[in-house]
């Protein structure tokens, strides 16, 4: 990794500024003078397995399609995905006068991930929570990100030290919540939303991922749990659900193909998602 991290500039540059209500004495945020980044969203779920990783690249992908400069930066440094899921899987990151240059795919969004600084993408990552911190706080500010719209972070799973870091040391505009209509992810995913709450880092939304699925003959949905139990969750937390996403083959591929092959109904439904988190920041 880089050691820098010297030419941090003051609260002018962050794209909080002016917003956050935090003191700029006692704030953790380190912005760098070469970045300037309009929009941060983190994308969190509280446990994994439950697509995370899979919404931060797709709302990566979207936003892009509408126009917008994007970057997406990996925080879930122990199971690092983004390369894979944004058509990067065995590219190499390097460094130039000491800031991180992050790998562009196909459509132009700059990822930033620990796969680009290893051998071997099977290698684990055993490192303490402090080592797993400071990669996160460098992959922010020692990135050169450039003048972008937007920049994507995928969380880690849990309300632990990488989150913690994420949500004191990057200024996020807002969150995207990521769970699946099950009543025990959605007890997980409610300790996530507590942390934002604490934290008092907004919270866009919720994606409920493995919503239903579709019939692959007539196209009907068929819904797998109670529809009650999810609308109490909602209620409950005070928050929006900004649309379902099916369990589909096309999209579980993504890693090997990209979305070029994602169902048409599915990808709508992604872009009215989008539109919805666009809304929220506007």
């Amino acid at each position: 990794m880089i050691n820098g991290g010297k030419n941090m500039s003051d609260c002018s540059s962050c794209p909080s500024h002016g917003k956050c209500g935090n003191d700029s004495g006692t704030c953790g945020v380190k912005n760098n003078p070469l970045n300037k980044v309009k929009h941060v969203i983190g994308v969190m779920s509280g446990k994994g397995g439950v697509g995370k990783s899979t919404v931060s690249a797709m709302l990566a992908k979207e936003l892009k399609k509408k126009g917008y400069s994007v970057g997406l930066l990996d925080a879930d440094v122990t199971g690092p995905s983004a390369g894979r899921l944004m058509g990067l899987a065995g590219e190499r990151a390097y460094a130039q006068n000491n800031m991180i240059i992050p790998v562009e795919n196909k459509d132009g969004i700059k990822v930033i991930s620990l796969n680009f600084m290893i051998e071997d993408e099977n290698q684990p990552v055993v490192w303490r929570g402090a080592m797993l911190s400071s990669c996160v706080t460098q992959f922010w500010n020692e990135t050169l990100w450039g003048d972008i719209d937007f920049l994507i972070v995928d969380m880690p799973p849990g309300t632990g030290d990488v989150s913690l870091t994420v949500m004191q040391s990057i200024p996020l505009t807002g969150v995207v919540m990521v769970s699946i209509p099950q009543d025990m992810v959605s007890m997980i995913v409610n300790k996530s939303i507590n942390m934002t709450k604490m934290l008092k880092v907004p919270v866009l939304g919720v994606v409920e991922n493995m919503s239903y699925i579709l019939c692959p003959h007539c196209g009907e949905k068929i819904s797998l749990h109670e529809k009650s139990s999810v609308d109490d969750f909602l209620h409950i937390n005070n928050i929006e659900l900004l649309g379902e996403l099916p369990t589909d083959i096309s999209v579980a591929n993504m890693a090997n193909n990209g979305d070029d092959q994602i169902k048409e109904e599915i990808a709508k439904e992604f872009t009215s998602i989008t539109d919805k988190v666009l809304a929220k920041i506007k």
